[in-house]
């Protein structure tokens, strides 16, 4: 391999579903953000999912071209054929079963991994998709020149695994002045010919990308979690027979159902995640929320210590969902 990683973005659409289909993909540098290649073209008439599928594949074969030995990340918004792809979910239709085998066919499968996104994170490749269903209502063909998503670097070329360990083995291997000058001053005394200080504490900068909530029964989940998501201010988003997203301000919720959920209720004492905290605004919208969610059935816990249950500086209500999930509501603002 050569150490180098490609990100494919891929969506595809229907109108009518079967209808005038079309599907959008592109692959970008996820270092620099540069889009490297791009691709779309109108199907015919064909139903959402096949054209996601065909996405998929066009942009596992725009990265194979840009660099056969790359390893490749694909983005869709498409839950179904990132579960299906990463193989958690079976594939029951015949035509997207070709279609998993074609895109399977392309890359070794080690060297491939699916991450599902929102569809406001996948504006590029549903803007291309949309472009060739354009296109396809009349008649033509997808015009590259004229895009809305037009290529913004130049492909750099491949290197074969040969090349790469030729230039290795290079009696003048080849290193950036200012890395080896770095490198030099690394491992210099200071100039009393003291170590350096000590590095400062990291600045934290993890964060949390989503969250999945398994639920035995996806319409009481929506009624309960999902009222309470939308009341904090997640936007309900994707929707499919067994789930649904909620996007916030940067990383989302899903709740889901589903064959592989394991019977019986939830029990939040148990090993694993006890609760889900949430920033929810003043004490007054804490306590109006609280008022709220108990009409719906919510249980109030550590009543007798509320709303200071989490200590004397810390306003917030604990709060038990109808099917055994806990939720934190933080006031934040006062």
């Amino acid at each position: 391999m050569s150490g180098r990683v490609l990100q494919v973005e891929a969506d595809g659409g229907s109108r009518g579903n079967p209808g005038v289909a079309g599907y959008g993909a592109l692959v970008r540098d996820p270092d620099t953000g540069e889009i490297l290649m791009t691709d779309a073209a109108p199907l015919g008439r064909a139903s959402n999912n096949v054209a996601e599928y065909s996405g998929l594949v066009a942009g596992l074969r725009m990265a194979r071209d840009l660099d056969p030995e790359a390893r490749v990340h694909v983005l869709m918004d498409s839950k179904l054929v990132v579960e299906q792809m990463s193989g958690r979910w079976k594939i029951k239709h015949e035509d997207m079963r070709r279609l998993a085998a074609e895109a399977r066919a392309v890359l070794p499968a080690d060297r491939v991994t699916y991450e599902w996104i929102p569809r406001n994170r996948n504006k590029d490749a549903d803007r291309l998709s949309n472009e060739a269903m354009d296109a396809g209502a009349r008649g033509g063909q997808w015009d590259a020149g004229a895009s809305e998503v037009p290529v913004s670097a130049p492909a750099a070329p491949a290197r074969s695994a040969a090349a790469g360990r030729a230039e290795e083995s290079s009696d003048e291997p080849v290193l950036e002045a200012d890395a080896d000058a770095r490198a030099v001053e690394a491992e210099a005394p200071d100039a009393d010919g003291q170590d350096a200080a000590a590095p400062q504490a990291p600045t934290p900068t993890g964060r949390l990308h989503h969250v999945e909530v398994w639920v035995a029964d996806l319409t009481a989940a929506e009624a309960g979690l999902g009222w309470l998501l939308g009341e904090l201010g997640y936007v309900p988003g994707e929707g499919w027979a067994e789930g649904r997203t909620y996007q916030g301000a940067g990383e989302y919720i899903v709740l889901e159902s589903g064959p592989d959920v394991v019977g019986g209720a939830h029990e939040r004492t148990r090993p694993g995640l006890n609760h889900l905290a949430f920033r929810a605004g003043t004490r007054a919208r804490v306590d109006e929320l609280t008022a709220a969610a108990r009409e719906r059935g919510f249980r109030l816990l550590f009543a007798d210590r509320h709303p200071h249950a989490g200590g004397a500086d810390h306003y917030a209500a604990y709060l038990e969902a109808p099917d055994g999930f806990e939720v934190e509501l933080v006031a934040v603002e006062d």
